[in-house]
């Protein structure tokens, strides 16, 4: 087949783990016959860098015409530590979110044995662990009007607004993408103090009622957060809103025991995109240090999801779990030593080695 896909780099180690990400998806290219044409755009603070805009329209009449994009990560520190910025990095991925009506944002959770001491819990704990996190993306208190402060600067406010359009269709995907799982979907809100999550609870139970084959449970947002720490197995497909599964996901990233080993996707209405977890790290940009398996599991989400090419995107799974068996890592996970472009480099030969001409 032939695909364009859109590369967004971004800040920080951006540029470095989607530079390894496009070398495995060359091997894949090669030894399974297609044809993947790269188009490079700016985002975040390079975009701002350069242009003033941190999601210019260049970028996303970019997005618009490709087939899938591939983002590395946004986010630079003289914005962040500038409390007086009037444009910010961040401003680009909202606005990238909200124009390519990327609605539901996707973070697989999946717990390594070999890694179980890189993580802060007890191996039997995380032992097994499976789960997907499904994060509505574009409404909520991150989209909400009217938003501000009052004219002194002494008050500010922010406002959260969900529609039964907007939760229905979340609650669909869920589902759905529960049936392909175990069959379990938790809703998390927090029905006993927010009018937002109480129209959260009556659309999804409501559209539960129908789907009798997949078990549905509700749970309130604080004690989902104690029980991805104190039994995460319990999770199959988390279903919340854009808030709590900003804040949920974060926290059960760390349960493999690297931000650096966790893709995502975020579904859209024109086109979807595939991205890493973890953010721009500035600290380790341009030091070749950087993990770049999240983004290239991200790569095989693409493939997979987008494309429809599962035996490609197992390929790369493949290939990874051969690296983390094998300590074939970055310094972040346990007793791994090489570098970015070395992950990479291992990643692509596994591939090459194991799927025949």
């Amino acid at each position: 087949m032939q695909a364009t896909i859109a590369l967004l780099p971004g800040d920080g180690i951006g540029p470095e783990v989607i530079q390894e990400a496009q070398k495995v998806l060359a091997v894949v290219a090669e030894r399974f016959g297609h044809t993947f044409t790269y188009e490079t755009g700016l985002v975040g603070a390079t975009a701002i860098d350069a242009t003033g805009n941190p999601f210019p329209e260049a970028t996303h009449a970019l997005c618009v015409k490709a087939d899938a994009i591939l983002f590395g990560a946004i986010g630079d520190p003289k914005y962040d530590n500038d409390p007086t910025a009037k444009v910010r990095p961040e401003q680009g991925l909202l606005a990238m979110r909200k124009a390519l009506g990327l609605f539901a944002n996707i973070r697989p959770v999946k717990a390594w044995d070999q890694l179980a001491e890189a993580s802060p819990l007890r191996p039997e704990v995380i032992q097994g662990v499976d789960l997907v996190i499904l994060r509505e993306l574009i409404s909520g208190i991150y989209f909400g009007q009217p938003r501000g402060r009052n004219e002194a600067g002494t008050q500010a406010f922010d406002t959260c607004v969900y529609d039964k359009e907007t939760i229905l269709r979340m609650a669909k995907e869920a589902f759905e993408m529960a049936r392909n799982r175990r069959k379990k979907v938790t809703l998390v809100d927090k029905a006993n103090v927010l009018a937002t999550s109480r129209l959260w609870r009556e659309v999804v139970t409501e559209y539960a009622a129908t789907q009798t084959d997949i078990e549905f449970e509700t749970m309130f947002v604080d004690n989902a957060a104690m029980q991805l720490i104190r039994d995460p197995k319990v999770f199959d497909v988390v279903l919340t809103g854009n808030l709590f599964g900003d804040i949920l996901s974060d926290e059960a990233s760390v349960i493999t025991g690297s931000l650096g080993t966790l893709p995502s996707a975020s579904v859209g209405e024109q086109t979807s995109l595939f991205e890493p977890v973890h953010g721009s790290y500035p600290q380790a940009a341009g030091q070749n240090r950087a993990n770049p398996i999240a983004t290239i599991l991200s790569a095989a989400m693409m493939l997979e999801m987008a494309f429809g090419l599962h035996a490609e995107g197992q390929a790369i799974r493949a290939a990874v779990d051969v690296a983390i068996a094998e300590g074939k890592t970055t310094e972040d996970l346990a007793n791994g030593s090489l570098s970015c472009t070395e992950v990479g480099d291992f990643i692509a030969s596994q591939i090459r080695a194991t799927i025949g001409v």
